[in-house]
C-alpha cells in the first residue's frame, strides 16, 4: 500500500456510522479518546442524534476524566443537523483507517494482497534479515511478516493492535509451515509487549509515520527501546511527505526504480470492492476497472506510490 494513505474524501461511499465505534475494545477507545488530537465534541456532537445508550456510557468511562466535562457540554448542546452533519463526517473521516482495520480487516487483507513490497527491496534486506529475530511493528495480516520468514528470519514477533487483523495473521500463521516461526501479540507502536534489546531488526511495513498517534516519537522510542545494539530499525514504504523527519533522526533512504508498477488484486471483484470502499474520491480507478473488466491497475492510475523505498537506521548503545 502507499505508506499510510491518505484518507478518502467522499465520505458518503464510507461504510461506517459513529456506532461503529463500538467495534473498538476498551483499551483502544481510551487510546483514541485520550489523543489530544481527537475531536471529543465532535464524537458528542455526532452521538446527539439517537447513540446507543451503551455505548454513551462506554464513551463516558473510557475518556480522560479532564475531557468528560466537555463532552457531556457538547452532548447536550443544541446544534443544527448541518453541524452534526459535518462533525459525524469530519470524525468518521479521521477515523476511517482505525475503522477499516477493525470493522472490514478482510476488506483491508485484499486490499494488501495486492500492493506487494518491490522485489529488490526484499533481495536488499536479505541480508539484514537471515537468521535474525525480528519485530514487525503493526504487521496487519502479515505482509512482511512473511516476506521476512522467506527470506530467512529466524523468528517474527507480529505485534498489531487491531483483533480483527491479527486473527487473520493467526489464521495464516496456522495455514503455513512458515507460521510457526511468528509469534502474534497485541501492541501499539507506542507500547511493544517486548523486553529491552530483545530483537536484531526492528521494522514497519507502510504503517509508522512521524504523527505520534501512528509511530512519531513514542513510536521511535519504542523501536528503539527493543532493538539490540548493533541491529537496525527499518521503515518499510514510508510516506515521502516524513522523510525530512526520519533523515532528521538519523535514517537513511534508499529507493528503487518502480516504472510501470501495478497493484494486482485477487479478482476483478476485489479490485472493484477495494475501488470503492478504499479510492472512492478516484473515478478514474473505478472506470478503468469496470471498463476493463480487470484486476491490475497501474499504480500511476490509483494514485498511490509504489512499496519501492525503505528507511533504515542503525541502534547503538548511546540510543538506550
Amino acid at each position: 500500500m502507499c505508506s499510510r494513505r491518505t484518507t478518502p474524501e467522499t465520505i458518503d461511499a464510507y461504510p461506517f456510522q459513529i456506532h461503529d465505534l463500538d467495534v473498538f475494545d476498551d483499551e483502544m477507545l481510551h487510546h483514541l479518546l485520550s489523543s489530544p488530537a481527537f475531536d471529543v465534541p465532535g464524537l458528542a456532537w455526532s452521538m446527539q442524534d439517537g447513540a446507543a445508550p451503551a455505548f454513551v456510557e462506554r464513551v463516558r468511562a473510557q475518556l480522560p476524566a479532564e475531557r468528560l466535562p466537555m463532552f457531556e457540554q457538547a452532548l447536550h448542546q443544541p446544534i443544527s443537523t448541518v453541524c452534526r452533519e459535518r462533525a459525524r463526517r469530519r470524525l468518521l473521516k479521521a477515523l476511517f483507517w482505525d475503522l477499516t482495520y477493525w470493522k472490514t480487516p478482510e476488506l483491508y487483507e485484499e486490499l494488501t494482497e495486492g500492493e506487494r513490497l518491490h522485489p529488490e527491496l526484499l533481495r536488499q534486506l536479505q541480508s539484514e534479515i537471515q537468521d535474525r529475530v525480528v519485530l514487525d511493528a503493526g504487521a496487519g495480516t502479515g505482509r512482511a511478516t512473511f516476506a521476512c520468514l522467506r527470506h530467512g528470519a529466524r523468528q517474527v514477533y507480529a505485534v498489531e493492535p487491531s483483533p480483527g487483523l491479527r486473527h487473520l495473521l493467526e489464521c495464516k500463521c496456522q495455514q503455513d509451515p512458515l507460521g510457526e516461526r511468528v509469534r502474534c501479540l497485541a501492541g501499539r507502536f507506542d507500547a511493544l509487549p517486548l523486553a529491552d534489546k530483545s530483537v536484531d531488526i526492528a521494522l514497519s511495513c507502510s504503517a509508522f509515520t512521524a504523527d505520534d498517534e501512528q509511530g512519531g516519537e513514542p513510536g521511535l522510542a519504542e523501536l528503539r527501546r527493543v532493538t539490540r545494539d548493533g541491529g537496525k530499525i527499518l521503515i518499510l514504504a514510508p510516506r515521502m511527505v516524513d522523510l525530512p523527519w526520519f533523515q532528521g533522526r538519523g535514517f537513511q533512504h534508499v529507493s528503487f526504480p518502480a516504472d510501470g508498477s501495478v497493484i494486482q488484486f485477487r479478482s476483478f471483484e476485489a479490485a472493484v470492492r477495494c475501488a470503492r470502499h478504499f479510492y472512492a474520491h478516484n473515478r478514474a480507478m473505478l472506470d478503468y476497472i469496470l471498463s476493463r473488466r480487470c484486476s491490475a491497475v497501474p499504480c500511476s492510475i490509483v494514485g498511490v506510490k509504489p512499496l519501492n523505498d525503505y528507511c533504515w537506521l542503525q541502534v547503538t548503545g548511546k540510543d538506550g
